[in-house]
Parts: C-alpha cells; sequence; structure tokens
C-alpha cells in the first residue's frame, strides 16, 4: 500500500529508507519543542498549553505534506516567526498574544486564499532579490541576539545600552558550553546536532541547578487556555485596523520567503526539481504551509512553516511524503514526553538559537555590495531587526530605502508597483502611528 500511494520505486527508495529519513528530519528539528514554549511563553502564554500546540500543528503540517503534497519536507511554527510573535508584536508593540494570534489565523487564511488563486508566485517575483537575502540574514541576527539574552550572555546596560553579562553565571558559562558542543557536533555533521546539543547542555545544568527538575507527569498539557483565542477589537479603530495590517504583512512577508525558499533549496538538493526548474507538487505544498498555520493559531501556537531541517533527511535518501508521515507519527509520540522537552533552560536553547542564527546567515553571500542601490536596503534590513529587536521595522527600513535610493538614481524601472505600494504604506506608518 505504502509502494502504491507514495511511488517508491518511481522515486528510487523504500520503506526503510524514507522512515530513516523521517527520523533524520524529526533529530534536527525536535529542538522547536523545547524553543518555541520558551519564546512565547514571554508573551504570558502557558509553555505546557504552548508545547502541545507547537506538537500537534507541527504534526498536522506535515501530515498535509505528506499525503497531500507527497514530498519528504515537514513543517512546525518557525523560528524569526516565533520570536516576531512574541518580542515583535507583544513585547514590542504591547500588542495582547490574543492579538498576535488573531493575526496568525488572518495570515492562514490569507495564504490559503493566495495559494488557489496563484497570488503567491506573483508577490514573491515583485519584492527585489537583495530584499529576500537581507531578511533571512537580519531574522538570524535577530534569533541569536534573542537566544543570547535569554541566556544571559548580553544583558541591558544603562550607559551602552546593551553590555556583556556576567561570564562568571553558572547559567552564561553553561549558554556558552552548550554553543561550543553544538557548534563542534555541527561541524562534525552529527544527525539531531542541535537536540543533542540542548540534550547535553540541560544534563550538565542538573547538579549546577541551572535546569530545574520537573514533576514527571507524562500527560499531555491542556491547550484550552491558549487554543481559538482570538481577539476582534481591533476592528472598532483605525489604528487598531492599521496595527493589524502592519503585523498581517510582516507574517505574511516573512513566511512566504521562509517556505519558498526553503522549498527551492531542499528541492534543488534532492535533484527533486523538473527540467523548468520547478517544484513538483508547490501548490499542494504551499496549501500544506496555509492549512498548517491556520490550525495552529487555532491551537493557539505561531506560524507553522517548511522547515529547513528537512534538508537532513532528504540527505539521507527521503524522497516521498512517507519521510513526512513518519516525522509527523514522531511528533504525535513527542506529545506525551512533555516534561523531558519544557526542563530544556533558556542556556540550553541559546545554543539552538545562536546556531539556527549561523545557518540562516548563508545567503549574505547573494548580495551584491558593489551596487548600492541594493546593498544599502540590504544593510538596513539586516542590521535593524537586532537594533530595533524588531523584523518588522528591518522590513520596513529596507524597502523604504531600497524605493528612495532607486529613485533618486534613475533606475525607478527597477522598482515593482507593489514596492511602491509598500513605501507608501510605510510612510503613512509613521506619520500616523509613531
Amino acid at each position: 500500500m505504502l509502494e502504491k500511494f507514495f511511488q517508491l520505486k518511481k522515486n528510487k527508495t523504500n520503506v526503510r529508507t524514507e522512515v530513516i529519513a523521517g527520523i533524520t528530519t524529526f533529530m534536527t528539528m525536535a529542538y522547536i519543542l523545547a524553543v518555541n514554549p520558551d519564546i512565547l511563553s514571554a508573551t504570558g502564554m502557558d509553555k505546557g498549553a504552548i508545547f502541545t500546540a507547537t506538537a500537534i500543528s507541527a504534526a498536522l503540517g506535515t501530515l498535509v505534506m505528506a499525503l497531500w503534497a507527497k514530498l519528504p519536507f515537514a513543517l512546525a511554527p518557525g523560528m524569526g516567526l516565533n520570536a516576531f510573535f512574541a518580542f515583535g508584536v507583544c513585547l514590542g508593540m504591547g500588542m495582547s498574544w490574543q492579538f498576535a494570534l488573531t493575526a496568525v489565523f488572518l495570515e492562514g487564511i490569507l495564504f490559503i486564499l493566495m495559494t488557489v488563486f496563484n497570488i503567491r508566485e506573483v508577490i514573491i517575483n515583485a519584492i527585489p532579490t537583495s530584499m529576500k537575502n537581507a531578511i533571512s540574514v537580519g531574522i538570524g541576527l535577530f534569533i541569536a541576539f534573542i537566544g543570547m539574552k535569554n541566556a544571559g550572555i548580553i544583558v541591558a546596560h544603562e550607559a551602552t545600552f546593551v553590555h556583556l553579562g556576567d561570564m562568571q553565571s553558572a547559567k552564561v558559562l553553561l549558554a556558552l558550553g552548550g554553543i561550543a558542543i553544538t557548534g563542534i557536533l555541527l561541524a562534525l555533521k552529527v544527525r539531531g546536532a542541535l537536540l543533542i546539543g540542548m540534550i547535553v547542555t540541560t544534563i550538565v545544568g542538573i547538579p549546577i541547578h541551572v535546569t530545574e527538575l520537573p514533576h514527571f507527569d507524562f500527560s499531555v498539557p491542556s491547550i484550552s487556555s491558549i487554543a481559538w483565542q482570538f481577539e476582534w477589537d481591533w476592528i472598532n479603530t483605525g489604528e487598531g485596523i492599521f496595527t493589524m495590517i502592519t503585523v498581517l504583512f510582516t507574517f505574511l512577508f516573512v513566511d512566504m520567503f521562509d517556505t519558498v525558499g526553503t522549498l527551492i533549496g531542499v528541492s534543488t538538493k534532492a535533484n527533486m526539481l523538473s527540467k523548468d526548474g520547478r517544484i513538483p507538487n508547490v501548490k499542494q505544498a504551499l496549501m500544506a504551509d496555509s492549512i498548517g498555520t491556520t490550525l495552529g493559531a487555532a491551537l493557539g501556537t505561531s506560524t507553522v512553516t517548511t522547515y529547513v531541517e528537512s534538508a537532513a533527511g532528504v540527505a539521507e535518501g527521503g524522497r516521498t511524503g512517507l519521510t513526512a508521515l513518519t516525522t509527523a507519527g514522531l511528533f504525535i509520540v513527542a506529545l506525551f514526553l512533555s516534561p523531558l522537552f519544557l526542563m530544556i533552560p533558556a542556556a540550553a536553547t541559546a545554543s539552538a538559537l545562536v546556531l539556527v542564527g549561523v545557518m540562516m546567515m548563508t545567503p549574505v553571500k547573494n548580495l551584491n555590495f558593489d551596487d548600492y542601490t541594493e546593498s544599502i536596503p540590504a544593510f538596513f534590513t539586516l542590521i535593524m531587526m537586532p537594533l530595533a529587536f524588531s523584523i518588522a521595522e528591518g522590513i520596513v527600513f529596507g524597502m523604504l530605502s531600497y524605493v528612495i535610493l532607486k529613485l533618486f538614481t534613475g533606475r525607478y524601472k527597477e522598482i515593482s508597483i507593489i514596492s511602491y505600494v509598500l513605501a507608501i504604506l510605510f510612510v503613512m506608518k509613521f506619520i500616523f502611528m509613531d
């Protein structure tokens, strides 16, 4: 049955290879079960409930990818997007987590409609390539900064804004040790390096009292406190509507390029692209992302997206939806192991955050630093994200500088209509909201 449904022979694979690939993918991305609750709980949401929502949304999104798109890609709440949810929308803008969940839910609905009518491809092609590359790099810097902040490596300072933390602190030393261990594992190409690094760091943290041992209750934490918690009061005011549009656009923009970039990159690695460079079943894959995001918001978590860690499973030979099906099954099993994931301290998750940031730096190689109308907007995009502690502000500064530089250097033909529209919206944001 599996052979017929997933066409294993046609794809030059077998059940054993696909299952091993699925396990490998899960191992490389299971860190999200610890990191996502750690990040989103900063908003006041219940950590246990977030864990359950994370595992279920990852399983559901990956199941759609497995059974409909039949591709070896896994999905889960996305890194960067969860940071924007917590530190951008809630702590940065002062909005409630219910407001943020509503934005994610609306994003999912819009993505479903945009996928049905093929609008996603049109928007993607209209955004400057330099901006696409810079966004990935900027989010990487932002994620790494958050990891260092949570671990106490970087702390607030009245005179210099930020300062190096207490290097004699057990928490800081544990975090730095975790980064070193995980970095070595990555350099040695050990599968599941991020997860293994967090586990080792967590265990080392027990005797030095950084890791707190939980009550080992393996029941599944309830999501009743965060599920279907949407907020609609913003509709009643112009400022509320404009804020929602800004937040919604950022979620749409970041998720769109994250997903498409991952699909292209991993498909290329697996030699799955057609002769004309197209991804097989791409519409179904984008729909899996859209459905995952919508269901994830209803359950109580941030945007669900396709994970670049799927490349690890592809490297093990995964070529069909059976790889994704295996990964989805493991997320369901993980539901009953919540104490093991929730005991992981911020000092341990810092290693994953910092090194995922490293992985997201790769597109910087694609930036043309000789063309200042491209490199300056890219620089503003990537530098403003960590400095302003906001992914949205990075995009705003990048897009505005792109339009201004192109326009006043006589290269206005390179500016798309959508870019003009976005620039006008961002200027209105500064006038009416700041």
